[in-house]
C-alpha cells in the first residue's frame, strides 16, 4: 500500500510555533518528552520521519493534539480515499495511525484509521490528561483497552477506554482495521 508520508513541512511550522506560544525551550520540551533534543530540533528545522509516539510524547508536553501537527483545520468538504491520508507509523512498524478528521477549534475529536498486524502489542504511554479513545474493529481481531484490563474484540465490537492511562492493540489476525476516535476533555 502506498502511504503518504507525514507532512514535515507542516510538522515543523506548527511545532516550532507552539513550542514558541508555550514559552519553553527545545532543551525543556525533549526533556519533558523524554526525546533527545537534537530529534526534536531536526524536528523543527523540517527534518526526520518522526513515530506516532514521538509526536505524541511532544504534543502531550505541549498539551495540544497530535493532529494540529499533521493538518490545518481548512477545509469543509474532504474526502480520504483509503490509503492517501496522511499516515505516521510506529517504531515497530506493524502499527499505522492515518489522520482522517483533525479537532478543529472548539471540537474535542480527532479521527484515526488503525491498520495493524500481528506481533508485539503497540504499547501506549497516556496521552493527554482527561483523552477518552473510542475504537470500533472494522475487520481482523484484537486485544485492545488499558494495559492493566484489555479485551479481546472482533470486528464490528466497540470499546472504550480512558487514553490518559497506559494502553495497547495488539492484533490478533492479519489484516486488523480499526477506528480510532481520540476524545479530548
Amino acid at each position: 500500500m502506498n502511504r503518504n508520508e507525514p507532512p514535515i513541512a507542516q510538522i515543523a511550522a506548527t511545532l516550532n510555533s507552539e513550542r514558541r506560544r508555550s514559552g519553553l525551550s527545545i532543551a525543556e520540551v525533549a526533556r519533558q518528552a523524554k526525546i533527545a533534543k537534537s530529534t526534536l530540533s531536526q524536528l523543527e528545522n523540517g527534518v526526520g520521519n518522526p513515530s506516532i509516539e514521538t509526536l505524541w510524547s511532544i504534543c502531550i508536553v505541549l498539551g495540544i493534539p497530535v493532529s494540529r501537527l499533521l493538518e490545518s483545520p481548512k477545509q469543509e468538504t474532504k474526502v480520504i480515499r483509503h490509503g492517501e491520508g496522511v499516515t505516521v507509523a510506529s517504531k515497530r512498524n506493524n502499527y499505522h495511525a492515518t489522520l482522517l478528521a483533525a479537532c478543529p477549534p472548539n471540537v474535542s475529536r480527532d479521527i484515526y484509521w488503525i491498520e495493524v498486524e500481528p506481533g508485539e502489542p503497540h504499547y501506549s504511554e497516556p496521552h493527554n490528561q482527561g483523552v477518552i479513545e473510542h475504537v470500533v474493529i472494522a475487520t481482523g481481531k484484537a486485544r485492545l483497552g488499558l494495559v492493566s484490563e484489555s479485551y479481546e474484540l472482533n470486528e464490528g465490537d466497540y470499546i472504550s477506554y480512558p487514553g490518559d492511562l497506559p494502553h495497547l492493540f495488539e492484533a490478533l489476525q492479519e489484516g486488523t482495521r480499526a477506528m480510532l476516535i481520540s476524545e479530548y476533555r
